[in-house]
């Protein structure tokens, strides 16, 4: 798995109006970022379009979080799990994710996501629990 550095403790808190949203192709890689996902990645929209949704992965999450989201997307389900990214800067954000398949004349084309600001009770249990499967 990839392993995104730099990485430090600063984080970033999103705000109640923010919706980090994005959509990518069956593989992964990024075909559109609103507004809120470059301000608050720090990446360029340029920097994210057809890079791997990998690029905001922090190396807090374990691989198995993102094993469940492949296998719920798989079955066309969506999901929903709290994440922690990795801004460019290193600094870092949570959000509640919800992802989608993206069906187009019945088929699923890609995936689009829609972030928002987490609970901090959810973030501190969500943490917790990513520090146990790491460890």
């Amino acid at each position: 798995m990839k392993v995104n550095m730099p990485v430090n403790d600063t984080e970033y808190i999103l705000r109640e109006t923010d919706n980090v949203i994005s959509k990518t192709d069956l593989k992964g890689c990024i075909a559109y970022v609103n507004d809120d996902f470059v301000r608050i990645s720090g990446f360029t929209r340029e920097e994210l379009i057809g890079a791997s949704h990998n690029i905001v992965r922090h190396p807090d999450m374990p691989p198995e979080a993102f094993a469940d989201l492949w296998q719920q997307l798989k079955t066309q389900k969506p999901w929903s799990g709290y994440v922690k990214n990795r801004c460019k800067d290193g600094s870092y954000y949570w959000v509640d994710a919800n992802t989608s398949p993206l069906f187009e004349d019945g088929k699923v084309v890609g995936y689009t996501s829609v972030r928002t600001r987490p609970e901090r009770a959810a973030i501190e249990q969500a943490g917790r629990a990513y520090r146990l499967f790491l460890e």
